[in-house]
């Protein structure tokens, strides 16, 4: 007969909204069988006093960039140190499956300022079933995974700058039903990056009725969140409407300062939708700060092709003063279509260009009137340097605009932590302390018991799990222990790499992944696919 631990004598949060309530809570292998008011006796093979602290489901990421690094580095340190039982990988249409070998190469390069490109890493997958076993009962935490558009495109017609053709469309649409029945649980875009920026709405549509043939959820970083914002997300709400998929909207956010004031008008999107019937959740991070690759940033007409090819632009001085204009004129595509304040970009990482470490010390501003330069100019010159590879930290948000969205019942919690380069966002270690330091216990935006069913059975919803992000009797054990008068986030965005504090134990299906404090290096993790349940 498997063990038995008894978490004793703690407060429970139960993930549903209920208010905390003195209790037990006993596990058998990775189920929980029993929850108590603790006036029970009960026996066990090991019992963990948690007299003082809360219990709850453990924390669900709803939006992570760990797709390599959680086999790279499996301790995980970053998730487990706040909470995170479960992440939701393949954001942001872009990530390592599927792919052939010609894609691969590319994103490779591509997202190394997202996950790095580890010398002598062992790529042994192609397909979404082959990567999906080799994290299986390989990782820290349990992961779901979305299938990337930009894959789908770059498999079909690389990154070529034009509409699918119907021929086209119709092998994009035959990759993904292969990837959503290898264990797919949605299709995530990234329609401010190269490839998929280059799709249409009918295009997006044709993709997401067959997510909807599987029950799975269309999870979009779209169009614009800039000088069209609104139009962007009006966009979304037309996909789901017209596929009839769920809609679950990436690091939902209305910043920059052209957004002041228009949060009202998202919120009103989002209910309207809901009360029509649309199956809508979002997520967002507690920062006011994004992060993302330099890369990213320029105009889509500079990135078509491959990597040979953009980077022969970067370096050719006609094509140079073209992306110029657009960044520091015109406007970007790449930045939502606003011009770069180059005063709120500062760089997390010089992958490959030690020489230019010295660009972390400031903002870009101040880093190019240094060497009497453009930032604009210094920015093409770092992305030669590092191979288009560096990542980077915009200051955009708006705080009023944070906190309402956060409140909202259909909220989700999503780091989109990136967990490479010098100076990471320190969201990547911080996100959900932070919201239990400063939104509930000090700001009194969220009470407790909402903020985790926001970070629990609300994410275990949109997965649709009937046995993970809430305690009670049979569900799957995944589990953090914490003290919520302690618990707060230590790292800042000059030293990100900072663990939590407060938050003692993390049991991942009924082993312990985090045992006071300190990572155990328990592989317990497994593979979450759409509507997994108490038959698994």
């Amino acid at each position: 007969m498997t063990s038995t631990v008894l978490f004793s004598s703690g407060t429970i949060v139960d993930g549903q909204g209920t208010a905390p309530r003195p209790g037990d809570v006993l596990i058998q292998g990775d189920r929980i069988v029993r929850v108590t008011d603790g006036t029970e006796t009960l026996d066990a093979d090991r019992v963990v006093d948690i007299t003082g602290l809360t219990i709850a489901p453990g924390f669900i990421d709803m939006h992570t960039h760990s797709d390599l690094q959680i086999l790279c580095n499996p301790d995980h340190t970053s998730k487990l140190s706040q909470g995170v039982t479960t992440e939701v990988l393949g954001q942001d249409g872009l990530s390592y499956a599927p792919v052939d070998e010609a894609t691969l190469f590319e994103l490779r390069s591509q997202l190394k300022g997202w996950n790095d490109d580890p010398a002598g890493f062992d790529w042994n997958w192609r397909t979404v079933g082959e990567y999906l076993a080799r994290l299986d009962g390989n990782t820290a935490t349990n992961c779901a995974y979305l299938v990337p558009h930009g894959n789908l495109r770059m498999l079909v017609m690389g990154n070529a700058d034009r509409l699918a053709t119907s021929k086209e469309l119709d092998e994009m649409k035959a990759l993904l039903r292969q990837a959503m029945e290898e264990g797919g649980v949605g299709l995530s875009t990234g329609l401010t990056y190269v490839p998929a920026m280059y799709s249409d709405t009918d295009e997006l549509v044709a993709l997401c009725e067959v997510v909807a043939e599987y029950s799975g959820f269309y999870c979009p970083h779209h169009r614009n969140y800039g000088i069209d914002a609104l139009g962007g997300y009006r966009e979304c709400f037309d996909i789901a409407r017209r596929s009839s998929v769920a809609l679950h909207l990436a690091h939902c956010h209305l910043s920059f300062d052209c957004n002041q004031g228009k949060l009202p008008a998202l919120i009103s999107m989002i209910d309207t939708a809901i009360e029509d019937g649309v199956d809508v959740s979002f997520d967002s991070y507690p920062y006011l700060a994004g992060m993302t690759t330099l890369l990213s940033q320029l105009p889509g007409w500079a990135l078509a092709g491959s990597g040979h090819e953009q980077m022969a632009r970067l370096r050719d001085p006609e094509t140079r003063e073209k992306i110029i204009h657009a960044l520091d004129v015109s406007g970007s595509d790449g930045h939502q279509g606003l011009t770069v304040n180059w005063s709120g970009v500062h760089m997390s990482g010089l992958p490959g260009a030690p020489e230019l470490d010295w660009t972390m010390d400031d903002n870009m501003a101040a880093c190019a009137a240094k060497i009497g330069k453009r930032p604009s100019e210094l920015a093409l010159d770092i992305l030669i340097a590092t191979e288009r590879a560096a990542p980077c930290v915009f200051f955009i948000g708006i705080e009023a605009h944070v906190r309402a969205l956060m409140q909202h019942s259909v909220h989700t919690v999503g780091s989109d932590g990136i967990l490479v380069g010098d100076r990471p966002h320190p969201r990547s270690w911080g996100t959900f302390p932070r919201l239990l330091e400063t939104y509930v216990r000090e700001e009194k935006v969220l009470t407790l018991t909402e903020c985790v069913r926001h970070m629990t059975s609300s994410a275990a919803r949109r997965l649709r799990l009937d046995d993970r992000g809430v305690i009670a009797e049979g569900m799957r054990a995944d589990l953090v222990v914490f003290d919520p008068e302690t618990v707060s986030e230590t790292g800042t965005y000059v030293h990100p790499r900072q663990a939590a504090t407060g938050i003692s134990h993390v049991v991942v299906n009924g082993a312990f992944a985090l045992q006071n404090g300190i990572v155990t290096g328990e592989r317990a993790g497994r593979v979450i696919r759409l509507g997994q349940g108490m038959e698994a």
